[in-house]
């Protein structure tokens, strides 16, 4: 599996519990990607129920290490 595949394979996931939520992808390295999920606060809890289990199966049986990171989109940016 090529890390694109895998990160639609988790990006399909995301969309599947959360239609309208906002992925940004960064890959890392040819095994590794991070995925920034914007959601309603609603919405986080079953995003990361739907990701935790592909994202495992996909390290342990492809190496490929997807991270998945949940924010909620409607929160305040923090300030530096």
């Amino acid at each position: 599996m090529s890390l694109d595949d895998a990160i639609k394979q988790m990006t399909d996931a995301i969309k599947a519990a959360c239609s309208n939520a906002e992925v940004k992808t960064a890959k890392m390295s040819d095994e590794e990607a991070r995925l920034s999920v914007y959601a309603p606060a609603g919405d986080m809890q079953k995003i990361k129920d739907a990701t935790f289990k592909p994202a495992i199966d996909l390290l342990n049986n492809d190496g490929m290490d997807i991270q998945v990171f949940v924010y909620d989109k409607d929160a305040p940016p923090l300030k530096g």
